[in-house]
């Protein structure tokens, strides 16, 4: 299938509803468990199986009426999965966190228990911080990507090879939250270990994963006989983006493998609209569903190198586009897409400002949200400005009215608004600026430059001074519920452990300890 046919594709499947008809998880195999740990509310066990499940030919996804189908008329598939769940569940907070996993990899962990000296990334199932585990969530990974642990429905294509659905992978999520968070057991009488204590849903991604969630919020795999499957979603650093797995193919890999980048700006199926997520909200609303409660989290770099700014204003001119009452969005000043202890390939060293803090206090914010209805923080982002400069991703071709903007920044180079986490208000060097060269791996991690001696000390009369201005910043996000008091205090810390006056990092210093 041609890029611009799946655009169409797109826009056609945005209008139907993906309603299933008798789909379903049919068996839950557990294949081992073992101890994650003891937090607050007790031990936590991690568990892997496999979901093995049935969807109707008549859903609204792409090539499954060609399917192969069982005895039952129905067509099958299998998806590896990971729980990280109290032992006892009825001691967890009643929150189910289903993560989507990004190219086959675990994130959810990253993303809430990254410790600071060392954040984490995708498929790293430590426990770090056990932020999540202390407050009671349990949490679900699920494959449903092409070639990362899933088998997904398939047919024989006209040359006799074989072509899988990818689209049932947003099916795949759907039944497999439905089932964990509403079902008491499968068809063959293994019980779900969560039946009974979970009392609201919350659906995660980060980057390609968030994609994956506003495509299956924008195409309808948010319901199930008229009821709304995820109560609310935590989007990251998932820019304008959708993800094109509406098709079926040849694979190996899957079409959502990819996106557009300063090598290959035209890549289709990404960039193709709706844009803003109010555009989103507005044709799911259309269809009479309820829309679930959003938060957005974007990152500096992301406006750099992944067209953010069209997620804010859509396919032409510079307006921002309203915001739906059920989103808030936050721009994390000096961000970047992803933290990269050392960078090999890249010139200037990697940015390294962790911002886990932002998807803690964030989630605590929409699950009382999502929970009791107690209105998160108000959406804050960074201004912007029009650029044509080569280091920010062109518009595409195929939406000549788009214009490309990026965050302002101040004289020494820090952009401007947003979620301003300590280490920003009072800086000790340029956050997030472009890595040189922009290949994919170095655009989106971005680079730190280091203040000079001198205007360090320009800045700040001691380390107590600094220490201080960190201290303020930090109180002041903790009252705009920005921040929790607990990561506020290991901050402060940190600070006032910094070697005075600090040592530059540098791309062959970066990440020693």
């Amino acid at each position: 299938m041609s890029r611009i046919a799946l655009a169409a594709l797109l826009a056609t499947m945005a209008a139907s509803v993906a309603a299933p008809a008798s789909a379903e998880v049919v068996r839950f195999e557990v294949t081992s468990k073992t101890s994650y740990g003891t937090f607050r509310p007790g031990e936590y066990m991690l568990w892997r199986g496999k979901l093995h499940g049935e969807l109707a030919p008549t859903e609204a996804i792409p090539d499954i009426d060609k399917a192969r189908r069982n005895a039952r008329g129905k067509v099958e598939y299998v998806s590896e999965f990971m729980l990280v769940i109290p032992a006892d569940p009825a001691k967890g907070n009643g929150a189910l966190l289903v993560d989507v996993p990004n190219r086959g990899r675990v994130y959810g962990i990253a993303l809430y228990n990254g410790p600071r000296r060392e954040p984490f990334n995708s498929g790293n199932i430590q426990q770090g911080t056990g932020f999540l585990e202390d407050r009671g969530y349990a949490l679900a990974e699920v494959q449903w990507e092409l070639g990362t642990g899933v088998t997904l429905p398939s047919f024989d294509g006209p040359d006799g090879k074989p072509r899988y659905v990818e689209g049932a992978g947003f099916a795949i999520l759907r039944d497999a939250a439905d089932f964990l968070s509403r079902r008491a057991k499968d068809s063959t009488g293994t019980p779900n270990p969560l039946a009974g204590s979970v009392d609201r849903v919350i659906g995660t991604g980060k980057s390609q994963s968030g994609r994956f969630l506003k495509t299956y919020l924008l195409n309808g795999f948010n319901q199930i006989d008229g009821r709304r499957v995820m109560d609310g979603l935590h989007l990251f650093v998932s820019g304008s983006g959708l993800l094109p797995i509406l098709t079926s193919s040849a694979g190996p890999k899957s079409s959502g493998d990819a996106s557009p980048s300063f090598a290959d700006p035209e890549f289709r199926g990404v960039h193709e609209g709706p844009l803003t997520i109010g555009e989103i909200v507005t044709t799911v609303e259309k269809r009479g569903e309820i829309a679930p409660k959003i938060v957005m989290v974007s990152s500096t770099t992301d406006f750099l190198s992944l067209r953010a700014s069209l997620g804010r204003t859509g396919a032409e001119g510079t307006q921002d586009q309203p915001i739906p009452a059920n989103v808030r969005m936050y721009d994390i000043a000096g961000a970047s897409h992803v933290v990269q202890p050392s960078l090999p390939n890249c010139k200037l060293p990697p940015a390294h400002l962790d911002w886990a803090p932002v998807s803690r206090a964030t989630l605590v914010a929409l699950d009382r949200w999502v929970g009791s209805n107690a209105a998160p923080p108000a959406n804050k982002l960074m201004p912007l400005e029009i650029t044509t400069e080569t280091d920010v991703l062109a518009a595409p071709r195929h939406l000549p009215k788009a214009v490309m903007q990026r965050p302002k920044r101040d004289p020494d180079g820090n952009v401007l608004g947003g979620v301003r986490l300590p280490d920003m208000e009072a800086p000790l060097g340029v956050h997030a600026a472009q890595q040189e060269p922009t290949s994919f791996g170095c655009s989106l991690a971005g680079a730190y430059l280091a203040f000079s001696p001198d205007k360090i000390a320009a800045l700040y009369k001691s380390r107590d001074d600094y220490v201080q201005k960190i201290r303020i910043a930090a109180h002041a996000l903790q009252a705009e519920r920005l921040l929790l008091a607990e990561d506020s205090a290991v901050i402060i810390d940190a600070a006032a452990s910094v070697q005075w006056p600090p040592v530059a990092r540098t791309s062959e210093n970066a990440g020693k300890k």
